[in-house]
Formats: C-alpha cells, structure tokens, sequence
C-alpha cells in the first residue's frame, strides 16, 4: 500500500518536473528567437527598478512629511494643553483636591466630557501625572500608555515625544504619537498628549496603493510602447531575414520594401544593392559554369574521333613492335600507355560532365554488394602487387543484399583502394565490409597505413585534381578525379562518403549506403578512425586476432602448403569465383566469423573485439625500427589523391 503511494507520488512529481523542463525549454527557445521579447521584458525590468526605487523614496518622502507636521501640531497643542491644567491645579495642596483638579483638568481637555478631545493636531487623549503630600503620585487618563522612558525625559524638564504603540478604550490599536511636557508652574506636574497615528497611517496606506496602481498600469503602458516601438524595428529585420533566407534558396529576384527616408528605409536600400549584385554574380557564375561544363563536355566528345584513330595506329604500331628496334618498340609501348591514360581521364572528364549537368542517373539493381568490393579486389589486385603491398579483404559471410548501381559503387571502390595502394608505403590496405538491417545501411570502409592526412585535408581529398604532393607518383595512373566521382555516386545513392586521416597513422575512408532506397539513412555500421591501440611493435606471434598476447606460433607445418582447419581464411587456396577473389601474394581474404589462430608474420589484425567495435580482421604492418608510424620526418608526408585506374 505504501509503496504503491511512493510510486504514485514519484510519477505524478516526475510529471510535474517533465511539464516545468518542456515549459522551461519553450521559453527559452522563445526568448533565443525573438527580440522583441528580450527588448520588452529588458524594458520591464529597468523600469520596474526605477518605479521601485521612485516609490519607496516618496514614500519615505511623504511619511517624513506627514509625522513631522504632526510632530508640529502636537507642540503646539501642548502649550495650550499646559496652560489648562495649571490653571486647574495652581494653588492646590491636598492630595484628594489634587486627584479632582486632574480629572477636572482632563474633562477641560476633552470635548464634550468623553476621554478624547479634538485640536488642530486631530483627536488625542490626555495624561496628567503629579506627585502629591506624602510623595504619592496621583494620575489622571491612560497614563499605563505612556512609555517609561520618556517619562524619564519629562521629569528631566524636557519637553519630548516619542512613537509607540497604543491601544485605547475605543478600540484603536496601532501607532501613536505620545508627546509630554513638565510644567512651570506645578513643580511636578506631567502632562502627556496621546495622538493616535490612524488617519495618517489610512493616508499612508491609500498613498501606497495609488502608487501600487499607478506602477502597475505605467509598467503596462511601457510594455505596450516597447512592443510597439520594437515592432516598429523588429518587422524590417524579420523582413530581412526572411527575404534572405528565400535569397539563400536561390529565388534571387527577392527584395525589400523601401518605406521613408528613415535608417529602416537605408536598410533596405543596401540590402537590396546587395541583394541585386550578388544576383548579377551568382547568374554570371552560374552561366560560367554552364559553359564550362558544355566545353568540356563538348570538347571531351570532339577528342572521342581523333583518340580512337590515334588509338588504332597506337595498336597497329605496338602490334607490330617485335619488327622495329628497341627504341621505336619502347616509344609505341609509351604511347599506348599514355593513351589509356589519356582516354581513362576523357571518360572521367565525360562522367564528371554528366554530374554536372544533372543527368546522372543511377541503374539500381538488387544484389549482394559483397560481388562489388570482390570485382574491385580483383581489378586492383596487380596494383597492389606491383607495390608489394598487401590487401586484407574483410567480408560478410552472409549476403548482403542492397539496392544499389552495381557499375558506380565498384568504381567508387575501385577509386579508393587504387588511392590507398599509391599511398600505403608498402603496408597493408584493409576493405570491410559490414551491414545493418535497422539503420538501413551497408557501410563499406578502406583504411591505409601510410603518409595520412593533415588536418582539414579530409575535405580537400574531395575536391577535383586536388593533389596535397603534386611531386608524388600515381602508381595507379588515375587521372585526378576519381574520388570527386566517387563522392557524386554516393550522392546519387543518398549515401555519404566521408575521410579521415593522421600524419604518420594512415587515412579511412567510410562508403555508408542505403540498402532500400527510399529509406531514411541510419548511422554507418563501420567506425571511421581506426582502432587507437598500436601494436606494431610487439614482436612477431606475440598477439592474436583480438589484440591479445598469446603464446608464441608453434613451428611451421613441415607440408608447408597444408591448410590450417582452424583458420581458413589464413590459409586460403586461390580461387577466382563468386564465393571470392583469387589469393594472389599481395592478398588476403579475411573472414570475420573464424577462430584466429597464432601467426608468426609481422602483422597485426584487428578482431571483433577491436578498440573501434568493428569485428574485422585488419592487418597491419610493424615498425621494424620500434618507432610510431607516424615518426618525425617529414620527408615521409605526401598526397591523398583521387585515383580512377
């Protein structure tokens, strides 16, 4: 019972706490957006502050005023207050003809025999005091009232007054100005004037209510002119912004509405001589690039009819280069290599064109994207070997079935490992491989060990002949404009096609696509940056596949060739097929679902235990002289290209 009443309770008061933070976060993004909201409530504030302290100022004012004319009436009062009950008393001895005479000198005071008499100071009431025979003193009216101090005052011979709190037979209970006086004439008479502070305190308190209200209405008055005044600023801006925005969606013919001569009126002049200069600009770039993009595409076919006649004597002279001496066969060789070179960077320059032009179009097949990244394996594989560079392809096991342009996504592969082989430095290139049904999405990675990238050249990559070395070779023979390809085929997929790099750790490179079109686009199953843990310089066999130190890789099959059950993927048979890529030395098919066993080769291979999360078999080559990769020559630092081979 009681515990379903606490949980009762805490839901109720995380309801509440829910219902003030979606409040709290609504004003706050209203107060973030409007300034016209910020310029009233600032306003508010200020003003609140000034009739805040203007009000308790003339309050003090006017309650000073109030008790000193008080104060003044009371004085005067009291002379004549004096003067009768001396009359009264002069000449009087006896103690019980004292007693009469103050009583009677009382009813004198009062108006009409009641306890309270009226005079130009307002209604008070009085009280006499007087030591008689015997040195007994004999009083007259509420002399308990009075208070013990100022009594030592008057009996000092001085005429005092003091502020108090009373409470009289009428009923009234509240503060009073008690004012006392000795006499000249009665050695010790004492004669005490009693005013009660009512009316002033009812003046006081209507006072503070007008000004209450008045506060009130002012502070709404001000509301409303700021509101209105900002308003007045507010609108030009919100115009502004909002023709811009419109601007920024290329509806360039948006102006502003020029009002008056005043500084709005400026505004919208500037703003649209701005407005209309960079619509002159923008429309004379956009017909630049129009007609570049139609030179290009112009002259690119125009190049197609001489390139192939030159092609065709190219081939006939090279066919025939066992007749001609050694330097006309070398020439005819070098011919027909810078023409495959030269027709590989017309087809780019005729793609590139197509993106361009918006005419792109995608042939979208369903199929396993595993026969992609083997079709590009297989393409690049002589690259890789004339580098002596070593491939580690990371595969799915299970088909993964994407909708996708088969064509684009194996030149997009083709590209980046083509670019990560020139720049590898002879270590190993890794291609992975992984899908996620929930995230829609099938991300394809390619990860180097060699120069890297330096910060901000992770964009640049992109950018088409962007060369960070201009000096360094292209084994591959790309023409410069593969990865700005590669980027436009992943836009055609709605895809992302993203980069990473460190000087000295090597680059990534992240193809993430959607596997049905049409879907929203989750996050990549693959990580961008490699695994932090460095391996490299622990000795061969000391570690397995998760990056775990292990015993030392028992001797070598004396077989040699004998394939290991444990680890089939180490000790594939080449086989050129649709199940995988031949293994040809400079390749290695890795399998991600297989038990690692130990290896004695100088490599290191992430698992899918690896420091990224990304279950992959990535090998990586030491640093024979106990260094980071990333050591401190800077001879060693070159380009990320693009490539198309």
């Amino acid at each position: 019972m009681i515990a379903g009443s606490r949980s009762r309770v805490e839901r109720l008061l995380a309801a509440v706490v829910a219902w003030f933070k979606s409040v709290g976060e609504s004003l706050g993004h209203t107060w973030r957006r409007s300034l016209q909201l910020r310029v009233v409530v600032s306003t508010l504030t200020l003003s609140l502050i000034v009739i805040t302290i203007l009000g308790v100022v003339l309050t003090s004012q006017i309650t000073d005023r109030l008790l000193d004319a008080k104060v003044n009436a009371a004085v005067e009062e009291m002379s004549r207050a004096r003067n009768t009950v001396e009359a009264q008393l002069t000449g009087v001895s006896d103690s019980s003809t004292q007693a009469v005479r103050l009583q009677d000198a009382v009813r004198a005071l009062s108006s009409g025999g009641s306890s309270s008499a009226t005079g130009g100071a307002g209604t008070y009431n009085v009280a006499l005091a007087m030591v008689g025979d015997g040195q007994q003193e004999v009083t007259a009216g509420p002399m308990l009232e009075v208070p013990a101090e100022l009594r030592r005052f008057v009996q000092q011979n001085q005429v005092s007054y003091q502020f108090a709190t009373i409470s009289d037979p009428d009923g009234y209970r509240g503060p009073a100005l008690i004012i006392g006086s000795p006499s000249s004439e009665v050695p010790t008479l004492e004669v005490y004037l009693i005013f009660p502070l009512n009316n002033e305190q009812r003046s006081l308190s209507l006072m503070r209510g007008t000004m209450l209200i008045g506060g009130i209405v002012l502070l709404l008055l001000l509301a409303a002119i700021t509101a209105l005044v900002a308003r007045q600023v507010v609108l030009p801006i919100r115009s502004a912004a909002r023709i811009a925005g419109r601007f920024a969606d290329g509806r360039l013919k948006e102006r502003m509405l020029v009002r008056g001569e005043d500084d709005m009126a400026r505004l919208a002049m500037s703003f649209n001589e701005m407005a209309e200069s960079l619509s002159n600009q923008i429309t004379q770039l956009e017909e630049f690039g129009n007609l570049q993009r139609r030179f290009t595409s112009d002259v690119s076919h125009e190049l197609r009819t001489p390139l192939t006649t030159v092609r065709m004597a190219a081939d006939l002279i090279h066919g025939s280069s066992d007749e001609l001496d050694p330097a006309l066969a070398r020439s005819a060789e070098l011919l027909v290599t810078e023409l495959d070179r030269f027709e590989g960077l017309l087809n780019d320059l005729l793609e590139i064109s197509r993106h361009d032009a918006g005419v792109a179009e995608l042939q979208i097949e369903s199929l396993d994207v595993r026969m992609c990244a083997r079709a590009a394996v297989s393409t690049v594989r002589h690259l890789a070997k004339e580098s002596g560079c070593e491939l580690v392809v990371d595969l799915p096991e299970e088909p993964l079935v994407a909708e996708v342009d088969p064509r684009r996504v194996e030149r997009v592969l083709r590209n980046l490992l083509a670019n990560a082989i020139d720049h590898s430095e002879n270590k190993p290139v890794l291609i992975r491989m992984r899908g996620d049904v929930d995230a829609n999405a099938v991300a394809m990675v390619v990860r180097d060990q060699g120069v890297g990238l330096r910060p901000g050249e992770e964009k640049l990559v992109f950018n088409r002949f962007w060369r960070s070395d201009p000096s360094r070779m292209r084994r591959s023979g790309g023409t410069g404009l593969g990865l700005s390809i590669s980027v436009e085929d992943a836009n055609l997929h709605d895809g992302r096609l993203e980069a990473w790099g460190e000087p000295g750790v090597g680059a990534s490179f992240r193809l993430t696509l959607p596997l049905v079109r049409g879907r929203k686009l989750g996050a990549s199953p693959l990580s961008l940056e490699p695994p932090k843990r460095r391996l490299a310089d622990l000795p061969a066999g000391s570690v397995d596949a998760a990056g775990d130190p292990v015993d030392p890789a028992p001797e070598a099959d004396p077989a040699g060739d004998a394939p290991d059950p444990a680890n089939p993927a180490a000790s594939a048979t080449p086989a050129d097929g649709p199940d995988g890529p031949a293994n040809v030395p400079g390749t290695v098919e890795a399998n991600a679902d297989a038990e690692p066993s130990a290896r004695t080769t100088p490599a290191e291979e992430d698992s899918p235990d690896s420091p990224d999360g990304e279950p992959a078999a990535e090998r990586r080559s030491p640093n024979p002289a106990g260094e980071s990769a990333g050591g401190s020559d800077d001879t060693a630092r070159a380009d990320k290209e693009d490539i198309n081979p």
